[in-house]
């Protein structure tokens, strides 16, 4: 029996996995090394425009400055007190009248203690129900496996022991220099370049910027902008389109219109739809009246505008000027005030002089000693050349017997020399073969039934 290699499908029973098996892979012809055919759509590249960009802008060449002048300042009138006094009184204070008030009364119930002087002696449920009863402590049934350490004294020696010698420890000698301060006998010398160079100078009183006097522009004001000056409502071009154009992409070569559905299709007569033909409007007869019920029963009324339901406006204006004296200003007063001087110490430590010592401890503890390489122990990657034939035979060349590859006839549409029997629900075709077969007593041919599922 052949094993299908595809799997397990079923095309006449309602089978939840799909079969891969159809008719058109069955029968497709199968053509030679055929390309696609290329596509002739144009690549999307961005297409770089090759002219000069200009630089002006409409409000570049439209924008005219201006000289910014400043609004007019308001000089604010003297504030004056009015005399007499203020009356604090108010409607609350005249409309109130106090009274006298009293604790609020608990509504709280009096606590009471219900207590007696007897003894309570009960016994709760649990301990009347619960008793303990005597239960005796099981023996373990461990076998107890008494330990006994070996007479004979262990003398394996481990392969550390083996192979370990002990050396004496040889320390290496330092050549590092003794981390000590070589003391100096000249006395230090404090002075820097800030404390010899820098002269105290006198400050020099501040620059105070004179307050400009506003000076009010004559000239009226000129309220024409960029575009009521520019803007005339004049019909102006529309603007150009950057697109490239569509152009068609044609071909010189001849187009073969035969295609596999050409081939296959066998048009069939259609008869054409009948077609309806839609009746004319008649229009009715006489004048159409527009008169509605709410044209005709409307009655015009004349209404005068709503009257706004806002209180008249009580206020008071005062050409008297605002005092602006506070406690503040008058109980804080700037204090004149001047920039401290720095403090300076004197000069202790005068300047070193003479020239700078600067050997150090590396320079004068430093040996040079010469360099000797190492000697590299590694062979050299020398090539030896050998005059015997290399022996590339290997068993797969020697034991290796070809062999034809047999094609399967379950590959085949209709296998040759068999014969179609049925197919099954799973959609595997049952082919039959008679094959003549010799037995041991007779010479007669016996027929076997051979089985090929595809």
């Amino acid at each position: 029996r052949h094993r299908c290699p595809h799997k397990p499908t079923r095309i006449y029973d309602n089978g939840q996995q799909p079969c891969l098996t159809t008719e058109y892979v069955e029968k497709y012809p199968k053509y030679s090394n055929i390309s696609p055919p290329r596509s002739l759509k144009p690549k999307q590249e961005y297409q770089v425009h090759r002219g000069k960009m200009e630089g002006i802008t409409t409000f570049k060449s439209d924008y005219l400055p201006y000289d910014i002048v400043k609004r007019p300042f308001r000089v604010q009138e003297e504030y004056k007190p009015k005399m007499g006094e203020i009356e604090l009184g108010t409607t609350y204070q005249k409309d109130y009248n106090a009274h006298k008030i009293q604790p609020v009364t608990l509504v709280r119930p009096l606590e009471r203690t219900h207590t007696t002087g007897g003894k309570l002696d009960t016994i709760p449920t649990y301990q009347d129900d619960y008793r303990s009863w005597e239960i005796q402590r099981r023996e373990p049934s461990k076998v107890e496996h008494m330990y006994h350490p070996p007479t004979e004294k262990f003398g394996n020696s481990t392969t550390f022991q083996d192979d370990f010698v002990p050396r004496e420890l040889n320390p290496r000698q330092s050549f590092k220099p003794p981390c000590v301060a070589k003391l100096s006998d000249v006395p230090f010398n404090g002075t820097t370049s800030h404390r010899t160079s820098y002269i105290a100078h006198q400050l020099e009183p501040k620059f105070v910027r004179p307050k400009e006097e506003y000076k009010p522009s004559n000239k009226p004001f000129e309220d024409l902008t960029t575009h009521r000056n520019d803007f005339k409502g004049l019909p102006g071009q529309l603007a150009k389109s950057c697109k490239p154009e569509n152009a068609k992409v044609g071909s010189n070569a001849y187009f073969d219109e035969i295609t596999e559905f050409q081939d296959r299709f066998q048009p069939w007569l259609v008869s054409l739809p009948e077609v309806r033909k839609a009746k004319e409007y008649v229009p009715p007869p006489g004048n159409m009246d527009f008169n509605s019920t709410s044209h005709l029963d409307y009655v015009k009324h004349e209404i005068s505008p709503a009257v706004p339901i806002r209180p008249v406006s009580n206020s008071r204006r005062t050409n008297a000027p605002f005092q602006g004296n506070t406690t503040t200003k008058e109980d804080f007063k700037a204090w004149s005030s001047c920039r401290q001087e720095i403090i300076k110490k004197q000069q202790e430590i005068p300047k070193p002089t003479g020239k700078f010592y600067d050997l150090t401890t590396f320079k004068s503890h430093y040996i040079p000693h010469q360099i000797i390489p190492a000697q590299s122990f590694k062979p050299v990657h020398a090539i030896v050349p050998n005059s015997t034939p290399f022996q590339n035979e290997t068993m797969y060349r020697t034991e290796y017997t070809p062999k034809k590859q047999e094609i399967c006839p379950a590959n085949y549409p209709s296998p040759p020399g068999y014969v179609y029997v049925n197919t099954d629900s799973h959609g595997h075709r049952f082919f039959r073969q008679l094959t003549p077969e010799f037995s041991e007593s007779t010479s007669n041919p016996i027929p076997k039934e051979v089985v090929i599922v595809s």
